[in-house]
């Protein structure tokens, strides 16, 4: 397991802001033993947590036209026939998976195909299983056809804590199965859009890893 690169610069503040911590308890308090000790606990607490939320698994991704795979790792919160208005404006099948800040954040596609679609909306930062956060919240969308003319959005929601959301597609350019699209920082959520008529393979409460967990299969 690597660090991925999104957080390089994340984890060199953190440690930057502990030396400096460590630092001024030992000049200004070091004769103080339960409060030096106090600090080194919770400098380590803080480096341990933002190094394991910027892991990067190596996950042996099998890719299968017919099935739509998890975009994220987390606990699947939404599975409901809704309106998606941005894009399709018409009747899909909703798949949320909401990502806690201990769940690996990298974002996989769920299909191979062509990227026909991309949006990127600043805006608010409510909690990401917020009803309205799908639409508030900033977020990203992102529309891929399949060969076989299947069409899914995914879209990327920050909640919270996240105040980054990274992407690394556009319109037209083609995308693989399980292959990164892009990384939310500090908790967050990825709603799918699916036609109606696919077969869900999971249900609410289920613990999914993007990439490897299989949402549902075209009809």
């Amino acid at each position: 397991m690597t660090i991925h690169k999104e957080g390089y610069t994340s984890i060199a503040i953190v440690v930057l802001v502990i030396f400096v911590a460590n630092a001024l308890v030992h000049y200004f308090a070091s004769d103080n033993t339960f409060l030096v000790w106090t600090v080194y606990v919770l400098s380590f607490l803080l480096f341990v947590t933002v190094l394991q939320f910027f892991r990067s698994p190596t996950r042996r991704v099998v890719t299968d036209g017919n099935t739509i795979l998890c975009p994220a790792d987390g606990k699947v919160v939404v599975i409901e026939e809704t309106e998606e208005t941005e894009y399709f404006r018409d009747k899909r099948i909703q798949v949320s998976i909401f990502m806690s800040p201990i769940n690996v954040h990298i974002n996989r596609n769920p299909v191979s195909g062509k990227v026909t679609f991309f949006r990127y909306h600043p805006g608010k930062y409510l909690v990401a299983w917020h009803p309205k956060s799908s639409t508030l919240n900033e977020r990203t969308s992102i529309a891929v056809r399949t060969e076989a003319g299947k069409e899914v959005l995914f879209r990327q929601i920050a909640g919270a804590m996240a105040r980054r959301i990274v992407w690394y597609v556009q319109e037209g350019i083609a995308v693989e199965q399980g292959k990164e699209f892009g990384f939310i920082k500090f908790g967050s959520r990825v709603d799918v859009f699916l036609p109606l008529g696919t077969k869900i393979d999971v249900k609410i409460g289920d613990r999914v890893s993007g990439g490897l967990t299989t949402l549902g299969r075209f009809d």
